[in-house]
């Protein structure tokens, strides 16, 4: 199996909808020596709700989805059986409800993505672990380094983090975070919502900034401007041929954009991975621009629908 899909019941790791033991499930996968890759969702998804669950959109291997936000990272990152080294794990959390409610259990969710990370540990030792997160997911990777020991996970990478950069600088500065490879995925498309994200939820210090361009002050993190069109270009000349931006504001662009996932494939299935050095040496400098003016009230702080 090259697929374990993993949810949060009652605080700790489980299988989804089986009574198994998630050891079990791991012990099955002893003797194999390639990456294992934890794919974990954001906003407006929980486990086994019809119609939200992401082991039915984003972490699934469906490849005819009627949803186009449903792209299946599995399947983009080659956890489909084609190459059987490679040991995914969709990690499901609940994250319905409002905003501020699934803000407060990423932390949770962080705490239980530690316990998995180090029974992955325990019980396939030897074989590096790497992540995968988006929007809200960044803040559920972070949380968990408060709870994991030096090396525990070797890569991440955030897609369109919602997450305030002061709780990034807490995280890396963990002792798990000093040892940890942070790409961190930005585009001008998410800046509506990561203005929107700063007027609902209270920075932790005056003047804190949604992480987006604004990097924390951490050796290991390495912020990738996909609409940057010199980075962009830059990438394509190494083989990365991304697709460029076509929509002004776009929450999803960060594993929709088309040539995304091939460089995120490089980055954390490939046996022999892209370096983070060779990558930095593709990002051109960043400036500064203006952000779009939000409107008053977001629809996807509400309960209201809309995946993130």
């Amino acid at each position: 199996m090259a697929l374990i899909r993993i949810d949060l019941r009652d605080g700790a790791p489980a299988l989804h909808r089986a009574d198994a033991p998630v050891a079990r499930a791991l012990q099955a996968q002893a003797g194999g020596t390639g990456p294992v890759i934890l794919m974990i969702h954001g906003f407006k998804f929980a486990p086994g709700e019809p119609g939200n669950c992401p082991h039915d959109h984003i972490l699934s291997l469906k490849s005819d989805h009627t949803c186009r936000k449903a792209k299946s990272w599995p399947r983009a990152l080659g956890i489909d059986g084609r190459h059987p080294d490679r040991l995914g794990i969709a990690f499901g959390w609940p994250a319905r409800g409002s905003i501020w409610q699934a803000y407060a259990r990423a932390e949770a969710a962080g705490r239980a993505l530690a316990r998995l990370i180090r029974d992955i540990r325990r019980h396939l030792p030897g074989r590096p672990v790497h992540a995968i997160a988006h929007s809200m997911g960044a803040r559920v990777v972070l949380s968990a380094l408060h709870d994991l020991p030096p090396g525990a996970l070797s890569r991440a990478i955030l897609l369109a983090g919602a997450e305030y950069r002061a709780h990034a600088e807490a995280a890396m500065a963990t002792p798990a975070g000093r040892h940890l490879e942070v790409i961190n995925v930005a585009s001008r498309e998410n800046r509506l919502y990561e203005r929107l994200f700063e007027r609902l939820i209270p920075a932790p210090r005056p003047g804190d900034r949604v992480l987006g361009h604004h990097a924390p002050d951490a050796p290991g993190w390495t912020t990738l401007p996909i609409d940057d069109p010199e980075t962009l270009s830059a990438l394509a000349a190494h083989g990365f041929r991304i697709a460029v931006r076509r929509r002004r504001v776009c929450h999803w662009s960060t594993y929709l954009r088309p040539g995304v996932f091939d460089l995120y494939a490089a980055l954390l299935a490939e046996p022999d991975p892209l370096p983070i050095a060779a990558l930095r040496s593709m990002i051109a400098p960043r400036t500064p621009c203006a952000r779009p003016r939000p409107p008053l009230l977001p629809a996807w702080a509400s309960t209201g629908v809309g995946n993130a």
